[in-house]
């Protein structure tokens, strides 16, 4: 499956190649072939299979964990998407989106502690049974555009697609201390399966 927002990327680079390839200019339509399944490849959408049990919440993308920090009022954790890693976001717990807010920025290096702060993003509050996390969709140096699926008094599920970020990202989720969890730096997770975190 291919995300809809990525379907122009993937058919342009196709349609433009076959012109090329048919008007007998095999190389440049072979180099526009190349983009479009590269295209195809950063935009996948496989299906997931989230954990059943209760009490757990799973990593809201696939990247690599570059921070866990641990404080009074709860725990933040901070996964990079490299151009490598599917882009799909998608909720850590059940429940009911209270708030969605949006905030412009700048595009520094995601793997920065700064941009978790300075740089473009989106904060999703989600409140589930017994717990409530906020999962910010934060832009990159590449990334320019980050897509959110799900509006204020939207229900979830856990695992659930609710947005992308094109191109290079960061994703992050504020926890509350009620939560133990169970990732370090330097992990990789899968989105919507890796579980991070449980109640304790």
């Amino acid at each position: 499956m291919i995300a809809r927002e990525g379907v122009p990327f993937v058919i342009a680079p196709l349609m433009a190649g076959a012109a090329l390839i048919w008007l007998g200019m095999g190389l440049a339509g072979g180099v526009c072939l190349v983009l479009s399944g590269a295209m195809a490849f950063f935009f996948r959408d496989p299906e997931r299979h989230p954990p059943r049990e209760a009490g757990v919440i799973v990593a809201p993308a696939d990247g690599k964990v570059v921070k866990v920090e641990r404080g009074a009022d709860g725990t933040v954790v901070s996964i990079f998407l490299s151009l490598f890693d599917v882009h799909i976001n998608r909720a850590p717990i059940a429940g009911v989106v209270t708030d969605v807010s949006y905030r412009p920025g700048r595009f520094m290096i995601a793997t920065r502690d700064e941009a978790s702060e300075a740089n473009e993003q989106n904060r999703l509050t989600i409140e589930g049974e017994g717990v409530r996390v906020v999962c910010k969709q934060i832009a990159g140096v590449v990334a320019r555009r980050i897509v959110c699926w799900k509006r204020a008094g939207d229900r979830v599920e856990r695992g659930e697609r609710i947005g992308l970020i094109r191109f290079g990202s960061r994703t992050e989720l504020v926890l509350p201390a009620a939560v133990e969890i169970e990732i370090s730096v330097g992990a990789r997770v899968r989105g919507g399966e890796t579980v991070i975190g449980r109640l304790k």
